[in-house]
């Protein structure tokens, strides 16, 4: 595909998300993407076929450029500590912006039982982000900036207080400290005590 394509279909992704986050996967058309983009119907089923496939896509690009990041970082050395901090920060801006929240939509689309059966695109997602994360608190062990955890579980607990977060804040106000109180919770359990402490 020409660097234009990928530019076509970069925008129509980015214009979407915001579509799914603001209606829900099942609220939006075609035609919704068609007036968000200012494409012709003829433009924007040249690059896609359904709201379904630009969903997937989108959907399979998060994981994957966490991955990447975290991978990219740590071969670089930067510190783990370092690598956290940046992500959880990321984190807490996500669960304050219930406007941006893809939660509702993702459980949407994959309470359909015959898109749940037929795609893995979900699990693919955990699973990318579970190793990202695994990766990155084992590095954190080895290097002796994090606490001797269960990486898996660690992960388990970031990942599921993030995205319950996300959701309840598209169902009912959230009180702006909660993020802050789950990330100082999370590097109470990663990080040495005097540097949790002092939010190191």
């Amino acid at each position: 595909m020409s660097a234009r394509g990928d530019k076509t279909r970069k925008d129509i992704k980015e214009k979407a998300y915001r579509l799914f986050a603001e209606k829900g996967f099942k609220d939006v058309t075609m035609q919704d993407i068609c007036e968000r983009t200012g494409l012709s119907r003829g433009g924007l089923y040249r690059h896609y076929e359904s709201t379904e496939q630009i969903f997937l896509e989108i959907v399979n690009g998060f994981s994957d450029a966490q991955h990447i990041e975290i991978s990219r970082k740590i071969q670089q050395h930067i510190p783990a500590a370092e690598i956290l901090d940046e992500l959880l920060l990321g984190y807490a801006r996500q669960m304050l912006d219930c406007e941006n929240s893809f939660s509702l939509a993702l459980c949407e689309f994959y309470s359909d039982p015959a898109i749940c059966k037929a795609d893995n695109s979900l699990i693919r997602q955990y699973e990318n982000s579970k190793s990202a994360w695994k990766e990155l608190i084992q590095y954190g062990i080895e290097t002796k900036e994090f606490a001797p955890v269960n990486p898996e579980s660690v992960f388990h607990v970031i990942a599921f207080a993030y995205q319950g977060v996300r959701m309840y804040s598209k169902l009912m106000q959230i009180d702006h400290e909660i993020p802050a109180q789950i990330i100082q919770e999370i590097k109470k359990l990663l990080l040495p005590a005097d540097k949790s402490e002092n939010g190191n």
